[in-house]
């Protein structure tokens, strides 16, 4: 009859291989998260700027529809829900480059009346 052995050794390979792959998944889809769901076309600038961690996002499509956090808002709301944050909050401002500048101004103009002290516009990187 065979006798049991004892494991000398085991065989992490392939656990690592599992472990890689999570990890990549992870990587990606936080990426998507991060760079927001709404397809905006960016306009060009020559250096990089910092991003802020907690920030009240105001996004502006191509079309002039003005979001909040991903929501869609009027300019009315805007004005209201901007009232209700702190003023030290960081605001980026994300607008696709394409849009009728009133828009833009527009919302600058809440942005500026509701008397937030960091204000960004964010732009992509040129090589």
């Amino acid at each position: 009859m065979m006798e049991d052995e004892e494991f000398k050794s085991i065989n992490v390979i392939p656990f690592v291989d599992i472990m890689l792959v999570l990890l990549t998944i992870v990587l990606t889809t936080s990426t998507f998260i991060k760079a927001g769901l709404l397809p905006v076309e960016l306009p060009k600038a020559s250096e990089k700027q910092s991003e802020s961690i907690d920030s009240l996002i105001i996004e502006i499509d191509i079309e002039g529809r003005i979001y909040l956090n991903s929501k869609p808002v009027n300019l009315k709301d805007l004005k209201e829900s901007t009232e209700s944050f702190d003023k030290t909050t960081p605001v980026t401002i994300r607008a696709d480059k394409n849009i009728v500048l009133q828009v833009f101004v527009d919302v600058l103009d809440v942005v500026k009346k509701a008397s937030f002290e960091k204000v960004t516009l964010q732009t992509e990187v040129t090589k």
